[in-house]
């Protein structure tokens, strides 16, 4: 099993909406998903009461119950989503150090990119998991979401990678959730189901890769690979 987790100490950047268009997403196709709710609020597991399909799993959890929470998913599903909650360093160190992939929700806009040091400090001290930048609500200025990818990759304190594809500021994403769906199955033909669609992608890649290695050690390594 993989774990992605969405990390970021600024609230309202858009972990809960990424983390649910991904496992959908990644159900569709044929990725046994889940989804772990670390939240207070519990917003992915107020939207899987709205929703009328099983999956993607939501789970509550707190920190405390994180491993084992994590050992139970590990006999159902092939990846796990972590939305974590805001402004809350222990949640996302523990979080960070048993992941794979490690997300970073941004707003193109300078309140958001100057708390992206703060997220590093932390994920810094946990080490080795790839970790890239989303930037969410993107005005349709392709300038403005240009300017903030370069700001990110060239910040002086804390520079991350940006996914090239971003998620656009549009009411599908709302208006999907009122339902418990995402864009994707509110509205498939539209701008936002296709920019989720090219955000998976590019993860998916990403997760194969990370597959792909985990084979290689297991190879070389077979009494020490550890299971993902």
């Amino acid at each position: 099993m993989l774990i992605i987790s969405l990390v970021a100490q600024k609230g309202g950047v858009g972990k809960t909406s990424i983390a649910r268009c991904l496992a959908v997403a990644f159900e569709r196709s044929g990725v046994s998903t889940a989804i772990l709710d670390m939240d207070p609020q519990a917003s992915a597991a107020l939207w899987a009461k709205r929703r009328e399909a099983e999956q993607p799993e939501v789970i509550l959890t707190v920190l405390p119950f994180l491993s084992d929470t994590l050992k139970v998913a590990q006999e159902s599903v092939d990846l796990v989503l972590v939305d974590t909650p805001p402004k809350n360093a222990d949640v996302a160190i523990a979080v960070a150090r048993v992941s794979d992939l490690i997300i970073i929700p941004c707003r193109a806009q300078i309140d958001d990119i100057e708390t992206l040091s703060a997220t590093k400090q932390i994920l810094d001290v946990t080490g080795g998991a790839r970790t890239f930048v989303l930037l969410n609500g993107v005005p349709p200025n392709l300038a403005r979401r240009e300017e903030a990818a370069a700001s990110i990759t060239g910040h002086p304190e804390a520079p991350f990678p940006v996914c090239p594809h971003a998620f656009g500021h549009r009411t599908a994403f709302g208006d999907s959730s009122v339902l418990g769906l995402t864009p994707q199955e509110y509205e498939p033909k539209g701008k936002a189901a296709k920019e989720i669609e090219n955000v998976h992608k590019y993860v998916n890649n990403i997760v194969r890769k990370i597959r792909s290695e985990n084979n290689d050690q297991k190879t070389k390594h077979p009494s020490q690979a550890a299971t993902v």
